[in-house]
Formats: structure tokens, C-alpha cells, sequence
């Protein structure tokens, strides 16, 4: 949990956008690593696996209702008040367009492009191809441009 437990928690906020929920999926992932007593093979594939129902747990979260917003804080070391507020504002939007996403392309936005998953990785945590992994990233970006596009107008 320690090797893992904070990259597992930052996924799930960034797809779910509520910490509790985070939280809530964060430990249910481990406690499914513990009921199961699963050895791995390797630091990876225990990695790989982690990722996998984390997400699928925030997938079925997602299903149940719409992911909120969270009030995030403001303060950053060595930045002025009005940097802070830009960039809060920036990322604030960012996290909106996001969660206006389908689950599976948020998901695969985080793993890859937040996470810095590479792409095999990211189509065997989500069970699907790394074709449409590479579809999903794309038509999210798409997605994400013109959103972001309109909050600049």
C-alpha cells in the first residue's frame, strides 16, 4: 500500500473528482488485494492489477451518478495570490471539462496523459485494445480542446 496507495488514490480522484469517493475506491482496491491474497510476479503486474480495479471501481461509481466537483485549496508555496488564483481557475476548468468526459475516455485520459501510463499498460487496465485505448485519448482531447476552447471565449 505504501509503494502504491498514493498513484491509486490520485487516479481515482482525478476520474471520480470527490475525495471521499477516492478514498471510498482507494481502500476498497486494497482490501480486494488483501481478501484475495493474490501473489505477483513482479512490482508491475502488482502495479497493473491495482490500476485495473481501481478503476473499474471508479467506472462503476461513475454509472451510479455524476462525479462532483471539489473545493480544492489555493495555497502553493513560493507563488503569489493571483498566480494561485490563475492557476486554481485553470486547473478548476480542466477538471470540469474532464468530468464531462464518458468514463472510459476519462479514464484513459488520467492513466495516460495525467498518470503517464504508457499505452499497452493503459489497454490492459481498462481490458480493452491499445487501438482503442489510442481512440478513446484521441476523441477525449478532441473533446477537451473544444470544451476548453469555449471557456476561453
Amino acid at each position: 500500500m505504501r509503494a502504491h496507495g498514493t498513484r491509486i488514490m490520485r487516479t481515482a480522484l482525478r476520474i471520480l473528482g470527490n475525495r471521499a469517493d477516492a478514498e471510498d475506491v482507494a481502500q476498497e482496491t486494497f482490501l480486494r488485494l488483501h481478501r484475495r491474497g493474490i501473489q505477483f510476479e513482479s512490482d508491475a503486474s502488482l502495479a497493473a492489477w491495482l490500476y485495473r480495479v481501481a478503476v473499474n471501481l471508479c467506472l462503476d461509481r461513475t454509472r451510479a451518478r455524476k462525479p462532483s466537483a471539489e473545493l480544492r485549496d489555493l495555497r502553493s508555496p513560493g507563488i503569489s495570490a493571483e498566480s494561485a488564483a490563475i492557476r486554481q481557475q485553470s486547473r478548476d476548468i480542466l477538471l470540469a471539462a474532464l468530468e464531462e468526459l464518458p468514463a472510459r475516455e476519462r479514464a484513459a485520459v488520467v492513466l495516460r496523459e495525467i498518470e503517464g501510463l504508457e499505452t499497452p499498460e493503459v489497454a490492459e487496465i481498462l481490458g480493452v485494445a491499445e487501438a482503442t485505448v489510442r481512440s478513446q485519448i484521441s476523441k477525449a482531447v478532441s473533446k477537451l480542446r473544444a470544451r476548453l476552447a469555449r471557456k476561453e471565449v
